[in-house]
């Protein structure tokens, strides 16, 4: 399949890329540096440099692209782990799932895309009796990361209300390579590699819905996305 693959220099695009190249797809990968559109084509990936909220750039770019699928794995979010670049960095983030999103539904859109894959997150969810399940409502109340959660809430009604055949992966907190920790350290954890299998299987499996992508250590089900996307928390890349 031709897939566009937004974020594809990022955190979870790096080993997605590799994944989606081995089942044979064809990917055309976003990004906006020269320096990661030349990596990204060295992996054997059709660049694409471009802002994610040049709304008429973006939409040109996905139209050459024409893709069947759409990924959208966009963040702006600090490389290391500092409290204060990353307090500073959620507006920006938020402005992505929001504005970022919007444009890129509506590139999909004009390209009639059979699949609109999305990151969101497993750590949103009120308090409640745990683990919690897909059905349970974020939490949009004041706190620290209202900002996020408010923000990958919108993006979901965004994408769920878009027509478009819809997969949202809620991902629990990444550790592994080019993320800010190799282990485990906040719950739901989830390896990033874990991540890029999902993206990768949602491809060509499941029904449109929200998905739970984590580790199973109790704090939110991922019962469904074990049973429908053929989910495994294990999986690790080979490279």
């Amino acid at each position: 399949m031709k897939i566009f693959l937004a974020g594809a220099s990022g955190v979870i695009g790096r080993r997605l890329t590799p994944l989606l190249l081995g089942a044979g797809h064809q990917v055309a990968g976003m990004t906006r540096s020269a320096a990661n559109a030349r990596a990204l084509e060295a992996a054997g990936v059709a660049a694409v440099v471009v802002d994610v909220f040049d709304a008429d750039a973006l939409k040109a770019a996905v139209m050459r692209a024409a893709p069947e699928i759409v990924i959208h794995q966009l963040t702006d979010l600090p490389q290391i782990f500092d409290e204060a670049q990353l307090a500073a960095s959620y507006p920006r983030n938020a402005r992505i799932r929001t504005e970022g999103t919007r444009n890129l539904i509506a590139a999909a859109k004009a390209v009639s895309a059979g699949r609109f894959i999305v990151q969101s997150i497993a750590f949103g969810y009120a308090a409640g009796a745990a683990p919690h399940t897909e059905a349970d409502p974020f939490d949009l109340a004041d706190g620290p990361r209202a900002v996020t959660v408010r923000g990958a809430a919108e993006m979901e009604r965004q994408v769920l209300t878009s027509g478009l055949e819809a997969i949202l992966l809620r991902y629990g907190f990444f550790y592994g390579p080019g993320a800010w920790t190799n282990e485990p350290h906040r719950k739901p954890p989830l390896h990033v590699d874990a991540a890029a299998h999902a993206a990768a299987i949602a491809v060509t499996r499941g029904q449109p819905g929200i998905y739970n992508i984590a580790e199973d250590d109790g704090m939110v089900s991922i019962a469904k996305a074990r049973r429908e996307l053929g989910f495994d928390p294990a999986f690790r890349l080979r490279i």
